[in-house]
């Protein structure tokens, strides 16, 4: 029930939320990202509880929560999310100011700690990304008097592997138009794994179940020539509605190793996506704390590695504040190559809500290893 409940109420505004700070990440076309929605609307919804008046009500514009309702959200989408499998999240607070004993009880699944220590928060940090993420991505200023810390890590293997043998050498195009020659992975695909929406073509590889749950789904969306990251990324969680069957008899996937990762100052982005009293002097968290309190800065750095074996993918949102203030007849073969910019999009075991998205616009740098998994 919780995962239903979570979902419904709150996996579209982790979609609303994916959308909006798309605009934003996409503002340069000729660049790589990698970010989680799923993340950042966790990490600002927790702080979201602690909102009182303007502040409160600007937050709820961006995540559909704030106040005293935002800590049962959290609690409800976290647990939701956890029924994907392989997936874990965790938030911890760590903070030298006091608190609201009903800002804690309204967040029972995390953790607080009276002290900031940078050593101790990045030992946290690579305990809960399992070593991908190495520290926080952002330093502890000296004014900083509480970081919320919100990690997301998903390890998972393909339910059907690419065959190391059929990666082979192919050609790259990237967003400037400029060639590249990149390993790039090769396998047939079901009829079921693809389709496509408003011209884009979507690609769902599945992962293997490891724990019981319902396996995170990989969706690779290629656009048209042209079409950016925030016009062609939305189709992975389009609704089926809007889905076409890819025509052919036969489907093909070529698919390069790709790494991405980005560290992105989330800050710049609050004031463009409507929320600017939060970070002011006169923002108002008195629900949080009796100290008077300001966001003072929102970093998150996201990965996302795709090899032959699996996929691989890590956040860290950190929420620093500060006082205030698819002989016989000819079959037609269509081929599904991603030879130019193409997004990625980690959902959960619904299918509904985007975990993380990313955009591949230059050439492909694989992981280290052939496999990721």
């Amino acid at each position: 029930m919780a995962r239903i409940t979570g979902l419904r109420t709150h996996g579209g505004a982790i979609r609303d939320l994916a959308e909006r700070w798309l605009e934003q990440l996409d503002s340069r076309r000729d660049g790589d990202f990698v970010c989680s929605p799923a993340g950042l609307w966790l990490a600002l919804a927790a702080i979201a509880s602690g909102a009182r008046g303007r502040t409160a009500d600007e937050l709820a514009q961006l995540l559909k929560v704030a106040g005293a309702p935002a800590g049962a959200a959290v609690t409800d989408a976290a647990a939701a999310l956890a029924a994907t499998d392989s997936l874990a999240t965790a938030t911890q607070v760590w903070s030298t100011v006091p608190l609201r004993e009903d800002f804690r009880a309204a967040l029972p699944d995390i953790g607080f700690s009276t002290t900031l220590d940078p050593a101790r928060i990045n030992a946290w940090v690579r305990e809960a990304t399992d070593g991908a993420i190495e520290r926080l991505p952002v330093p502890i200023e000296p004014s900083t008097v509480l970081a919320l810390v919100n990690a997301l890590v998903l390890t998972a293997r393909w339910a059907t592997p690419f065959h190391a043998a059929r990666t082979r050498p192919c050609t790259f195009r990237d967003a400037l138009g400029r060639l590249h020659t990149v390993p790039t992975m090769h396998r047939e695909l079901r009829r079921e794994e693809a389709w496509t929406v408003e011209g884009s073509y979507v690609v769902e590889l599945a992962c293997a179940p490891v724990h019981g749950g319902e396996p995170a789904r990989i969706r690779l969306v290629l656009g048209a020539e042209g079409r950016s990251a925030a016009e062609v990324l939305p189709a992975a969680w389009a609704p089926k509605s809007e889905a076409a069957p890819v025509a052919g008899d036969q489907l093909l996937l070529a698919l390069p190793r790709f790494a991405l990762r980005t560290t992105r100052d989330v800050t710049k982005d609050l004031a463009a996506l409507g929320v600017r009293e939060a970070t002011s002097s006169t923002a108002d968290f008195s629900a949080l704390s009796p100290e008077p309190l300001m966001i003072s800065q929102v970093v998150q750095e996201s990965i996302v590695e795709a090899g032959e074996l699996g996929v691989r993918a890590a956040a860290v949102t950190a929420v620093l504040m500060a006082r205030s203030a698819a002989p016989r007849p000819a079959r037609e073969i269509v081929t599904i190559a991603f030879d130019r910019p193409f997004g990625i999009a980690v959902m959960d075991g619904s299918g509904e809500v985007p975990l993380f998205v990313g955009w591949q616009s230059g050439a492909p740098k694989g992981p280290q290893a052939p496999a990721t998994a």
